[in-house]
């Protein structure tokens, strides 16, 4: 279980060093900004420490190294992994939440063994019956939207979705600053007799519930801003969350061979350049840094498999900004 930090500590924060696509360069990379930023709290790089170090001549003071001679791939079985591989990177950050070493920890690592680590290691918030993963989709009309679940848990029952509900509407309010968020619960069409049994009773407990529940929302919706939190099973979430990563990623290629193809292209793109830049940022999942794993009973955050030393640093705002918001507190009083 989590311990509280105690009163005048530093605040400390656990990051996988070797997980993701670019580590452990672009984790150092990001960590060093995020210390240069916060000289206040302490940062904890849990690696191969010869590869690690090796990386910068000097260190700053508010970051350390941990020794994890291990490492967990990106195509490793999760649960197998994480029990054969104790003195993995990812798992010894995990365990040092759970073992009160440190107040949040981050990966860019396998995604089913980051969760199955939080789960085994740090476990469930009371009241929750079940965790999900809630990234932040980017929005044309506000500041994004927090999708859950889009993946920790495949099947889900009505009263599942409530709980990503409540979690959901505490975690925008609290990190995101978003009074009354607005909850959607996404679905194939907005009336509300709309979609399976699955949709139709947690329609009906999200009507009674003290939200600001505005009913279902249609996925060609989703990225308009049309809603704060979108609620959804964790299988429907993660194709959904696939489908818009790969569309943004087909979208932008198209635009980089129509606009290279021809010399009045080339011009054309040269005077765009600007826009098309502001575009791509607001976009960009590497600017919300990481998904949240809600319902653990300590600060877990997941950053993305490629994720790049901004993606990581804006990753550790997000878990600083979780502590410091006490955003455990505020779920927990959701369901004390």
């Amino acid at each position: 279980m989590h311990s509280e930090r105690q009163e005048g500590s530093p605040m400390r924060i656990a990051i996988d060093a070797m997980g993701g696509d670019h580590a452990p360069q672009a984790i150092v990379d990001g960590v060093l900004r995020a210390a240069a930023e916060r000289a206040d709290v302490e940062f904890v790089l849990v690696g191969d420490e010869a590869i690690v170090r090796a990386l910068r001549a000097t260190w700053p003071r508010n970051v350390r190294i941990r020794h994890a001679p291990e490492a967990i791939g990106p195509d490793e079985e999760p649960v197998r992994a994480i029990r054969q591989k104790k003195r993995s990177s990812l798992v010894m950050t995990v365990q040092m939440v759970n073992d009160g070493e440190a107040d949040a920890c981050i990966s860019a690592g396998n995604t089913g063994a980051y969760m199955a680590a939080a789960l085994l290691y740090v476990g469930r918030m009371p009241g929750i019956e079940r965790p999900a993963l809630a990234p932040v989709f980017p929005t044309t009309g506000s500041w994004g939207a927090l999708v859950l679940d889009v993946g920790a848990n495949v099947d889900a029952r009505p009263q599942h979705l409530l709980q990503y509900a409540v979690m959901g509407s505490v975690y925008v309010a609290s990190v995101e600053g978003v009074k009354n968020p607005r909850v959607g619960l996404l679905n194939i069409g907005t009336e509300a007799t709309k979609g399976n049994e699955l949709m139709k009773a947690a329609y009906a407990l999200l009507e009674q519930a003290n939200l600001n529940f505005i009913g279902n929302v249609e996925a060609r919706d989703v990225l308009a801003g049309v809603a704060d939190v979108i609620v959804c099973d964790g299988f429907t979430g993660n194709v959904l969350l696939k489908a818009a990563e790969g569309t943004a990623e087909a979208i932008f290629r198209v635009l980089r061979e129509e606009l290279t193809g021809r010399w009045t292209h080339k011009l054309a793109a040269a005077l765009l350049r600007p826009a098309f830049r502001r575009l791509k940022a607001r976009m960009d999942y590497k600017e919300h840094g990481g998904a949240p794993l809600l319902g653990i009973n300590g600060p877990c955050i997941k950053a993305h498999g490629s994720s790049d030393a901004r993606a990581i640093h804006n990753a550790v705002r997000q878990a600083i900004a979780f502590v410091e918001r006490d955003v455990l507190g505020a779920i927990s009083r959701q369901f004390g």
